[in-house]
């Protein structure tokens, strides 16, 4: 019984966050009709989707406020309204595209096995990972950080040391704690939800994540906080399948595209609160703000 009322606290929270992003979506002219010209001496849309008429892109659907589902049963988020740029640049309109929920470990054979073009899912650059897909040019900038209770005793991360941390399966904080804090035990799990879980119900004594996902947990669970180290630094990029040149190229085109048209910053505007405008103003491209993936050693094999 206990459990269950903790699982459904847990559900009510993710509820409550999910609520507190979400904003209006950006106004429908974002990358519509009136670039037309400007799109002609750009790469051509690959004929797959041409064919088709509408993106078939794989996005995450419990990671508010990047994807996720509204109380309305609709898409939301900023990688759901990138998107939606995506489907005007293409054919005009922001709903010529479907959505497939994808998890942190589902997401990459998602994409491999040809279920979706692409996938805009919160996805971190690693050279693992670049090994196996492409990535377009960086289209949001992350940072990691660790939500703990109140009363935790963990004030720097060396503290993690002896105890046990959640996070998902298959992110990078899942091998950045294996390689870095082998003294820490991991609870691995396939929902950032369950991992969110694991810290309520005490089995976990902290659940580390992307900051933009924990920052709205913390700022409607009062019996939470993050920690201030911030860590893996790292930009998120747009999924594609090796070998498809066209779709690489239309692809960062478009993002280009989109970061001199300054929209990343008008959709991150409409996905969060005024209050985090601040938290998140250097996260995404912008004309004067261009990210760029590491080089050297693998950020995930870097200890501190």
């Amino acid at each position: 019984m206990k459990r269950l009322l903790i699982t459904v606290g847990v559900a009510a929270l993710i509820a409550a966050g999910t609520a507190a992003w979400t904003l209006a979506a950006p106004a429908g002219k974002s990358g519509a009709k009136a670039g037309v010209s400007e799109q002609a001496k750009l790469p051509p849309l690959p004929a797959t989707v041409k064919s088709r008429g509408r993106w078939v892109i794989g996005v995450k659907c419990d990671f508010p406020p990047f994807g996720y589902i509204t109380a309305s049963g609709k898409h939301a988020g900023y990688d759901v309204e990138v998107a939606k740029a995506f489907a005007r640049l293409a054919f005009g309109h922001g709903n010529r595209v479907s959505y497939t929920c994808v998890t942190t470990p589902s997401r990459i054979p998602t994409l491999t096995s040809k279920r979706v073009d692409i996938i805009i899912s919160t996805l971190t650059y690693t050279k693992a990972r670049a090994e196996v897909i492409d990535y377009s040019v960086p289209y949001y900038g992350a940072t990691g950080r660790l939500l703990i209770p109140n009363n935790s005793n963990i004030t720097k991360l060396s503290d993690m040391s002896g105890k046990t941390i959640s996070t998902t399966r298959g992110s990078i904080y899942d091998r950045w704690l294996h390689n870095c804090y082998k003294n820490t035990n991991v609870i691995l799990t396939d929902t950032t939800s369950s991992a969110l879980l694991a810290l309520q119900d005490r089995r976990a004594a902290g659940f580390m994540y992307d900051d933009a996902f924990l920052v709205g947990v913390a700022a409607n669970d009062p019996n939470t906080k993050l920690l201030a180290a911030r860590f893996l630094n790292i930009p998120w990029g747009i999924g594609i399948r090796k070998g498809e040149s066209d779709m690489r190229a239309w692809v960062n085109s478009r993002v280009k595209l989109m970061k001199a048209r300054d929209q990343f910053w008008v959709i991150m505007q409409h996905t969060i609160p005024r209050r985090f405008y601040t938290t998140f103003k250097n996260n995404v491209p912008r004309p004067r703000n261009t990210l760029k993936y590491p080089t050297g050693p693998d950020p995930e094999t870097i200890c501190r």
